[in-house]
């Protein structure tokens, strides 16, 4: 540091540009995460009623006040865990109606990198910190502030 300078990383925004390619790409990525979540919540059923049929199996008396507070504890367990998956879905459903509302060339924004910058006495960090790079279906169109 004996020259006055640093090296420091910096935040990037990626800009995309809005285009045909972008918005089936955007949309096939959306509509597999949603198809993921529908597969979790009926797989996440599936593994709470196999669950609550083996404590009731292996008890005595599956009437017991102790089996059934098991069996509740569990399903309440499997009721907080669809709630989640189901609040991920709801967002998930949300982008996608943005999504689909994109005009074309409009520019959103789809990310952040990482980068590293030389500062010096005298350099404006508020400028060095503000970088973007726009894209247009994955090709640099610009590099703003650099």
């Amino acid at each position: 540091m004996s020259d006055g300078s640093l090296t420091i990383k910096r935040p990037i925004t990626v800009r995309a540009v809005v285009t045909p390619t972008w918005k089936e790409e955007a949309e096939r990525e959306i509509s597999n995460s949603i198809a993921g979540i529908d597969q979790q919540l009926g797989q996440l059923e599936q593994e709470g009623q196999q669950v609550v049929e083996e404590v009731r199996r292996q008890s005595a008396n599956p009437l017991d006040p102790r089996v059934q507070d098991q069996v509740a504890q569990i399903q309440q367990q499997v009721a907080a865990k669809r709630a989640e998956l189901e609040e991920q879905k709801r967002t998930f459903l949300q982008q996608q109606s943005q999504v689909r509302e994109l005009e074309m060339d409009q520019i959103v924004e789809q990310g952040q990198l990482e980068s590293t910058c030389e500062l010096k006495v005298g350099d404006n960090l508020v400028e060095k910190m503000q970088v973007a790079i726009v894209v247009r279906d994955g090709v640099v169109e610009a590099i703003e502030g650099a």
